[in-house]
């Protein structure tokens, strides 16, 4: 009978060894990259100005994957790429083929973008700036599903290699961004004192095997990827940023994520040794992070999303008044112009044009690190608040799962210009309580959070 019990007892032992020692194993992560860089010429998007498609390359564009799963089997997805921005509809149909194959909820998942103004034009079923014939349309169309192929696929394949590592957070600086509603753009080189306000922090995730080797670069920057306004498909100097990067760090994936810089501008700009210079100058300012004391954290992840209805100032356009913005002498733009056109097509096709639009607001809390993402382009005034709130360590992320227009400060709306009262949506701006609704609800999430 003794003999019966003693592997008996054994065998529970270890068993018990084995469900006690997981909570030790720490993070495992995983990356995957592809490129995305269209293999026909197309339409650009970020310029209305542009009067042809792109006409060659200076670098490829990429779609990176960096897939985290923490000691209790909580998990997430970050997903970054050199595009303007994705669309609510892009971003959807992504989010739910990922939930399928991976299952994946909304709240595990960030798309981001850098913003460059030298990717390609995307499907977008609230608005269209382009004047696209049937060809670039149809050419636009099936770029945007071969995209949300190869996300779905980087996402597979970061999730078959996740392995053991451990994370780093912190945050450097690099001062190239300018505030472009303050400073004039053709008298930056002789401006002396520039007015902000502005958010030079620069934010780094670092991925390192258990052998120390970095694996994954994440960082950021707030400031619009609009160096170049050629015709050559650019990361702009996020994209020279990270191979820059990955130059030094062999083997590594950098990821660059666009943070609140909506009202921000790389100046002087308008050259390729610009571009190359600015993102350099990030590279540098990483790579100091990554050789400097680094807060490691803690293997526990937690995840919360949520979309809330901001509100627009006025009632929706009739089909009248998209009439007269069309009109020769409106005075109106021609992207806007040919957004009322667009308007005026869902009329006709008996589509109700909204007054609200629901706006996603994202935390993640990664050990003792909170990251915020919110869509739109956001402006800097919301990464400044939020950190005299949360502490400014924290990673805060705009140009996130849906790209739909400016998101001014209660400030900026009261100032006006571009960025303040134009939506991207209609000709009306937001409803004057657009931060304090953004801002509730962030801390609505951060709230979830802690008591989870």
């Amino acid at each position: 009978m003794r003999r019966l019990i003693l592997p008996f007892l054994m065998f529970i032992a270890l068993a018990s060894w084995g469900k006690s020692n997981h909570s030790t194993i720490g993070w495992k992560a995983g990356t995957a990259r592809i490129t995305i860089t269209p293999e026909q010429s197309m339409w650009m998007a970020g310029y209305a100005a542009r009067t042809k498609p792109a006409e060659g390359k200076l670098h490829d564009l990429w779609a990176k994957a960096l897939f985290l799963e923490d000691s209790e089997g909580n998990k997430s997805l970050l997903i970054t790429t050199d595009l303007i921005g994705f669309s609510k509809v892009l971003s959807d149909r992504i989010c739910n083929k990922l939930k399928e194959e991976l299952g994946l909820s909304r709240a595990q998942i960030i798309l981001n973008s850098s913003h460059t103004h030298s990717g390609p034009v995307l499907t977008d079923d609230s608005k269209n700036y382009y004047p696209l014939d049937a060809d670039q349309i149809k050419k636009r169309d099936d770029y945007s599903d071969l995209l949300v192929e190869k996300i779905i696929q980087i996402s597979l394949e970061a999730e078959r290699k996740l392995k053991p590592v451990n994370l780093f957070a912190q945050n450097g600086v690099v001062r190239f961004q300018v505030n472009r509603r303050n400073n004039q753009e053709s008298k930056i080189e002789e401006t002396t004192e520039l007015k902000g306000p502005n958010d030079f922090a620069v934010p780094v995730l670092k991925v390192e095997n258990k052998q120390g080797k970095t694996e994954a670069i994440v960082f950021g920057y707030a400031c619009h990827a609009t160096v170049l306004n050629g015709y050559e498909w650019s990361g702009d100097y996020p994209g020279f940023a990270q191979i820059e990067l990955e130059k030094k760090y062999k083997g590594a994936t950098a990821m660059f994520f666009q943070g609140a810089g909506a009202d921000q501008n790389p100046l002087p700009r308008r050259s390729i040794p610009l571009a190359e210079q600015y993102g350099k100058e990030l590279a540098s300012a990483v790579d100091r992070v990554l050789n400097e004391k680094m807060l490691p954290l803690t293997s526990h992840l937690k995840t919360a999303y949520s979309e809330i209805d901001i509100r627009f100032a006025n009632a929706p356009p009739t089909a009248k008044e998209l009439h007269q913005i069309t009109e020769e002498n409106s005075g109106y733009p021609e992207y806007l112009k040919l957004n009322a056109h667009f308007l005026l097509e869902k009329v006709k096709n008996g589509k109700k044009l909204i007054g609200s639009y629901p706006y996603p607001v994202q935390a993640w809390e990664m050990g003792e690190h909170l990251l915020i993402s919110l869509g739109g382009e956001l402006l800097t005034g919301y990464a400044i608040r939020l950190k005299k709130i949360y502490g400014n360590n924290i990673f805060v992320l705009g140009y996130s799962n849906d790209v739909m227009a400016y998101i001014p400060t209660t400030e900026v709306l009261a100032e006006g210009g571009y960025e303040g009262t134009r939506s991207a949506l209609f000709t009306t701006p937001w409803s004057s309580d657009i931060e304090e609704v953004i801002i509730n609800e962030v801390a609505q999430l951060v709230s979830k959070l802690e008591k989870e």
